[in-house]
């Protein structure tokens, strides 16, 4: 079980100087890979070695050939990255960085818990840098550590470093939660919580207006402003998604699963034309949410899962009819054939769950949910399947 801590390095000027001197070399030999791999038409990273190599180590000879090395792997994944961006119909061009973060291995660094430093290689040699270890980062005191990479932000150095922890095995207990996410209510489970609350949304429509105010300013104090509120938005709703996650998984069981919708590239398919529909739609960090929930989640022993979001809102978890008006309003859910009202949110989270545990006909019928022998757990026989249904 992997986990990346931040660590913010105190170098001297000397070691501040070295690492920028490294940073710089290092996207030269990065850009330099990614212009050939376009060139060549080729992603595959052994390739880029035997064309690259030679000639980003005669250029630049400071920088150690394990650091190159790097280089050219992130060069690999960046290309592979605009290949399929453009097999997708999406437009892409060569991969370029301005400053690419160096990537570290067991081979060009090495931390020392116990006396606060980080050893590594740098185009002035081997260095040995200070560091702090944040509270919240002290279990990883003693583990063992896999990669790195150095992080230049707003004039101080950070050290991203992969460590390697214990994991605990996920052993299904056939249990299900099922989660709903949402731009207007930010998560529902079907185990009847609503999580989230006003004042998430209410913080960054303030933050929007004021940044929108000061671009239409334009002084020189409006742009010293906006650039003190750089980053603010997206940290906030990181903090969110850090509490919504931990919220959802609280007091769940070991062998639990997790179920989410597979929202890949809804961007694309929900039409919100203009204003703050619009906003709020593109600004939605559902991915980062569903990978934070995978994180905890593993740290429990439970996992989590993605499923098909197609009528999830407009099927009824009771009778199983599936109809686009069932949905009356964005928080009512009414069913059009046995009457059963609840809300949309909650009502689609049961459905999210129960297509994981059971499956079901997206066709309208009167008959219980259809099962699903690929997609049930063992155990889950037709008394628990009606019982599920009725009780949601």
């Amino acid at each position: 079980m992997d986990r990346t801590i931040r660590i913010p390095l105190k170098p001297t000027k000397e070691q501040a100087n070295a690492l920028h001197e490294t940073m710089k070399q290092f996207t030269q030999s990065f850009n330099s890979v990614c212009r050939v791999g376009w060139e060549k038409g080729d992603t595959n990273s052994y390739n880029l070695h035997r064309f690259a190599y030679r000639s980003c180590k005669t250029a630049l000879p400071q920088l150690v050939s394990d650091l190159h090395v790097q280089a050219i792997r992130k060069a690999s994944e960046a290309l592979k990255s605009a290949k399929a961006r453009i097999k997708k119909g999406r437009k892409a061009s060569c991969p370029q960085s301005i400053l690419c973060q160096p990537r570290y291995n067991l081979h060009t660094f090495k931390v020392y818990w116990d006396k606060g430093i980080i050893s590594m290689s740098t185009a002035s040699g081997r260095m040995k840098i200070p560091f702090k270890l944040p509270e919240y980062a002290q279990y990883a005191v003693g583990c063992p550590t896999a990669t790195a990479d150095i992080i230049y932000r707003k004039g101080s150095f950070w050290l991203h470093v992969v460590v390697s922890l214990p994991g605990i095995p996920f052993v299904s207990n056939s249990k299900a939660i099922g989660v709903d996410l949402g731009v207007t209510r930010p998560a529902v489970s079907s185990d009847n919580r609503f999580h989230g609350n006003r004042h998430m949304k209410e913080v960054i429509k303030r933050t929007f207006r004021l940044k929108r105010d000061l671009q239409a300013k334009g002084t020189k104090s409006a742009k010293r402003r906006l650039r003190s509120l750089a980053g603010r938005e997206q940290r906030f709703r990181r903090d969110c998604d850090h509490v919504l996650s931990s919220q959802i998984l609280k007091g769940i069981e070991p062998g639990t699963t997790v179920v989410v919708e597979n929202l890949t590239n809804i961007r694309t398919r929900v039409k919100a034309r203009r204003g703050e529909a619009k906003r709020r739609l593109h600004s939605w960090s559902f991915a980062q949410l569903k990978g934070f929930l995978e994180y905890k989640a593993e740290a429990l022993g439970c996992q989590v899962v993605a499923v098909d979001p197609r009528h999830t809102s407009q099927r009824c978890n009771r009778c199983g009819y599936t109809y686009r008006g069932n949905r009356a309003s964005q928080s009512e859910f009414l069913c059009r054939k046995c009457g059963f009202h609840l809300n949309a949110d909650l009502q689609a989270s049961r459905n999210i769950r129960d297509k994981y545990l059971v499956g079901w006909s997206t066709s309208p019928s009167d008959a219980l949910p259809s099962t699903s022998v690929s997609s049930r757990p063992s155990g889950l026989g037709r008394d628990k399947l009606a019982a599920l249904a009725v009780s949601g």
